[in-house]
Parts: C-alpha cells; sequence; structure tokens
C-alpha cells in the first residue's frame, strides 16, 4: 500500500518490536554501573506496584531511596562529565525490558502522544497527506471534509511556507513536517503554496482528523461483501458497524473479512465484532496471568451476521488483536481462514503512566481462545530469534510451500465440528495460500523502497487530472480505466531517477507493477477505498475466497 502521509501508523506488535529494537542501544558507561542501575530499577519497580493510579510512578520514592535513584543522584552530581541522565535511565529500562518479553515496552515522554493517537483514533492538524518529491512538498491526498479541503487546498499544491518558515531550501523530513502542521484543535496556521505556477495562502483551522482503521468497504461482487481492517483503535468497533450496514442495504449475504497485516489494538473492540458473528452466550476469549485472575469476555447481544457465509483472511501481519478475532471464529466454526499463519502474539499489554510523562506497557496476562488455546510463540530464544521470526519463514520456505499449512507448533485443539486447530505459534489457516514472491523480485524491492510508484502515481495525476476525475466511482475506474504502452513508457523513463530499468522485465513482473500503478492513481482519487478495490482483482486470496463463498 502507499508508504506516505501525514499519519505515522502504529500497531500493537509491529510497534513494541519498532520499540525493542529502538532500546537495544549499548549503556556507554562503564558495565558494573549498568548492572547496578537495572538492580535498582527491579527493586524501584517493585516499590512502585501502584503506578497505575494517580500518584507515583516507576522511580518515586517510598520512604527510602532505591539504589538507582542514589545512583543517578551520585551521577548527577559527581561525575566527571556531564550526563543526560534521561538517556541512560530509558536505556538501562529498555535492558530490563528486554529480560521479559518482546512487547512489554517503555514510550518515552516525547513519543507517547503519537502512539497514542494512531490507538484513539484522530490526531490534531490540518488533514492532508504529503510527499517529499525533489525536496519540495507536495499535497498528494485531502481528507474529504478535513479543515484543508474546507479552507481550499488542493492535491497537487506544492507548500511553500508555513508560517513564517520557507520551506524551500531546507532540508525537510517527514517528522519535521508533521511538527509544523499539527497543533492544538481550533489553532491557526497559514500555508503558503504554489499551485500551477501561481501563489496562494490559506489560513488553516486545525481541528480533529480522524484516523481511520476501516480502509475499504465495497461490494466484491452480487451477495458479496468485503471489509479491509487495518488495526482496532477505539473507533474500529463503530466503523466495522456503520460499513456492515450499508453493505446490508446493497444486498451483502456472505463477507469476506480482511486482517492481513492488521497488527492488532484494543483488544475490546476486536471482541465487539466477533460478537456481531457468534450467537447464544458464546466464549469470545480469556485472559490469564499470575498477578491476573482469568477473565471471560462472551458474546451477549444478537449479532449483525450471526447466519451469513464468513471468510477471513490472514498473513504473517496479523497480529494480537486480529488472532482473538480469527481464533474465536475458527474455534466456534464460524468462519473460513483462508491465508498463512499468523504473527503469534498472544500477550496482553496494559498501559501505566509514569510521572515524567512516558509510559509503560507491560505485558500483565495471555489470552486464550475459546477452546484454551495460547497462539504467542515462543521467545525463549531471545528477542534477536524472535524478531526473525519472517525472515526464518521466508529462508525455510514456509510461506510459499502448502506443507507449511501443516506445521503443529503446539497442542491440537478440536473445533465442534471435528477441525483440527493448533496453539502456540499463531492461527493456522484452514486453507493455505503462498506468498507472491513477484513482490520481492530485485526490482520491484527497489521501486518500493525508494517510493518510486507512489511519486510516479502523484506526478501522473496532477498531469492528467481532468481524464482521471471523470470516472465516478473505484468500481467505475477499476473497469474502465487501462494501462497503456504509453503510461508503461512513462513509468519506466521515471524509474530510471531511482537507477531502475524496466525494459528487461518478465511478463508477470510488469502486469504486477502496472496493476499497482493502477491502485496507487485510485488511491489518488478514492485513498485506500480505491487503492483495495483496483489493487483486489488480482488478489490471489481474494480469488480464493470468493471460490469458497460459492
Amino acid at each position: 500500500m502507499p508508504n506516505f502521509s501525514e499519519i505515522r501508523t502504529f500497531t500493537s506488535a509491529k510497534y513494541t518490536i519498532q520499540m525493542n529494537n529502538n532500546r537495544r542501544i549499548q549503556v556507554w558507561l562503564p558495565l558494573l554501573f549498568a548492572l547496578t542501575m537495572i538492580v535498582g530499577m527491579w527493586i524501584g519497580f517493585a516499590l512502585s506496584r501502584d503506578m497505575g493510579g494517580s500518584g507515583g510512578g516507576l522511580f518515586s520514592r517510598t520512604g527510602a531511596s532505591t539504589s538507582l535513584q542514589e545512583i543517578l543522584d551520585l551521577v548527577r552530581n559527581r561525575y566527571v562529565d556531564s550526563v543526560n541522565v534521561p538517556a541512560v535511565t530509558d536505556s538501562a529500562i529498555g535492558t530490563v525490558l528486554d529480560q521479559l518479553d518482546p512487547h512489554s515496552a517503555f514510550i518515552p515522554a516525547s513519543e507517547l502522544a503519537e502512539v497514542n493517537e494512531d490507538l484513539e483514533g484522530g490526531f490534531e492538524g490540518i488533514g492532508i497527506e504529503f510527499n517529499l518529491l525533489n525536496d519540495t512538498l507536495n499535497v498528494v491526498s485531502v481528507v474529504p471534509g478535513g479543515p484543508s479541503e474546507k479552507a481550499g487546498l488542493m492535491v497537487g499544491d506544492q507548500i511553500l511556507k508555513v508560517n513564517d518558515s520557507l520551506l524551500n531550501g531546507r532540508k525537510l523530513t517527514n517528522d519535521l513536517v508533521r511538527k509544523m502542521l499539527k497543533g492544538p484543535e481550533a489553532s491557526q496556521v497559514k500555508i503558503s503554496v504554489l499551485r500551477q505556477g501561481q501563489p496562494k495562502d490559506f489560513v488553516i483551522t486545525r481541528s480533529l482528523v480522524p484516523l481511520n482503521s476501516l480502509d475499504a468497504a465495497y461490494m466484491l461482487e452480487p451477495e458479496v461483501g468485503y471489509i479491509k481492517l487495518n488495526k482496532f483503535s477505539a473507533t474500529t468497533y463503530q466503523e466495522f458497524m456503520d460499513a456492515m450496514d450499508s453493505l446490508k442495504k446493497k444486498g451483502m449475504q456472505r463477507l469476506v473479512l480482511d486482517l492481513r497485516d492488521n497488527g492488532g489494538g484494543y483488544m475490546e473492540q476486536a471482541v465487539k465484532i466477533a460478537d456481531e458473528f457468534l450467537d447464544d452466550n458464546k466464549l469470545i476469549v480469556y485472559t490469564q496471568g499470575v498477578h491476573s485472575p482469568k477473565k471471560e469476555y462472551k458474546a451477549d447481544h444478537p449479532g449483525i451476521f450471526e447466519k451469513g457465509k464468513l471468510v477471513v483472511l490472514v498473513d504473517e501481519g496479523t497480529a494480537s488483536a486480529s488472532e482473538i478475532l480469527t481464533g474465536s471464529l475458527q474455534d466456534w466454526d464460524r468462519a473460513t481462514i483462508i491465508g498463512r499463519r499468523s504473527f503469534g502474539k498472544g500477550l496482553v499489554q496494559e498501559q501505566y503512566s509514569l510521572t515524567d510523562g512516558s509510559a509503560l506497557r507491560l505485558t500483565i496476562a495471555r489470552y486464550y481462545t475459546p477452546l484454551g488455546r495460547c497462539i504467542q510463540k515462543s521467545y525463549a530464544k531471545g528477542i534477536k530469534v524472535y524478531e526473525d521470526d519472517l525472515l526464518n519463514r521466508i529462508h525455510n520456505g514456509e510461506l510459499v510451500n502448502a506443507d507449511s499449512n501443516k506445521v503443529a507448533v503446539g497442542q491440537v485443539y478440536t473445533t465442534p465440528l471435528g477441525r483440527k486447530v493448533y496453539g502456540g505459534g499463531g492461527i493456522m489457516p484452514d486453507l493455505f495460500v503462498p506468498l507472491d514472491t513477484t513482490e520481492y523480485s530485485p526490482v520491484i524491492t527497489r521501486l518500493l523502497r525508494y517510493n518510486t510508484l507512489v511519486d510516479f502515481a502523484y506526478k501522473y495525476y496532477v498531469g492528467h487530472r481532468s481524464a482521471m476525475d471523470q470516472y465516478g466511482s473505484p468500481a467505475a475506474f477499476a473497469r474502465d480505466f487501462h494501462t497503456t504502452e504509453a503510461l508503461w513508457a512513462d513509468l519506466a523513463r521515471f524509474a530510471v531517477r531511482d537507477s531502475v530499468q524496466l525494459q528487461y522485465l518478465p511478463a508477470r513482473d510488469k502486469d504486477m507493477l502496472l496493476l499497482r500503478t493502477k491502485s496507487l492513481l485510485a488511491h489518488q482519487i478514492w485513498r485506500m477505498e480505491g487503492f483495495y478495490e483496483v489493487y483486489n482483482q488480482d488478489d490471489t486470496m481474494i480469488k480464493k475466497a470468493e471460490e469458497v463463498l460459492k
């Protein structure tokens, strides 16, 4: 999918792995000092178990100083050089958490707001997607109904200045631009742009901009609906219900639910959606830990889609809350699961606020599917091996060989209809679909890495806007817009910018690139809905799902 946005996206499983990578920085002080700090931290943590309340934090004192606090005071006041004590402390925290599990994570105060906003379903800003092309900030998408659209900003505008800050001639990064454009709700920002060679000024009043967790919802064919969820945020259930209501009005009787690359989020949102598919007070999931008593979550009301045929698509990026939903539907024989073995994250995190504005996401329990499966994959060999799991799956052929669907990485369970399912390493699909290795060819990998296709689609759209905008819907565009040899020649010339030669590509690679380019053009007009409605036309999992539903 496109890799540009005013929005940074984090998902539960992916973000915590990234945090683990960040915190593996070596503590530069002597080893003995680091080890002593770790011991002190453990003591401090034990004395601060009630940190989730309004009082106290990880390093708060409880009558007597901890070893960690004493060491920090000595370093701050007596060390030979000036020391960035917060940075040293953060490194020590990371070292401690590395000894626990791969998903307990420390979030510095400077990153907390951005991490939380993704799961809360919105942020305060001006509502655009942008791209840095040839050192120029380009508006590539405007959120419908958002502040920028109301002010008159358009796709194709080149932003020259934000308030009094001139952008041309300075080294820009996505993070820097986001900081300049975001701000408190109701605050104003002045944007100067270049539009078709003419300068224009806009005053934009910032507001809450939604971060949708539902990418697409449309009819694949008569009576067959499709919904794509990218995460489980605070707004996911409502987005899902709105989409279901719309699809049912269009005659949907069967559904494809796409959870590929959905890294999770709020468990409660996944439970609510599972409830819409399950009846009779069925168990959806339960959680349990040494310090967390068993808690069960059950279907408790009539669902919107308890009887229609259902297919769920999963892959190696399907994790956490997505696996809760998938596992519950598989355990009750409610859905056919198609794809590849899911990520394997069965740990529950709870976020605790710390006194300095940072936060700790601590694993407090494991979650179990209705049959009692814990689908958390092993991390006994350390975080490095855990993080390399996907690479290992690629190297051992699991993602392309059908036999990988027979891998049993834990106890075998039997569903009410007699199907065998497994625990201990992700959700095994009922039907295996191999990875399309075309997307991993060296040429295509380079094009995706450098955003070549994204940049080309933007430039092509801006240059052919009147022709592009004549299509009334993604379905009409998917049906009537045809990629031509002229478009391919334009793409080949554009790719030379990133030292990529396209003239000798195999036919299959060429077809894939043209389809992705067409999908990105649809994204320019209808955002993610347009992208998936076009891209899914040649998706092998979608085709398999349609076969199953027939």
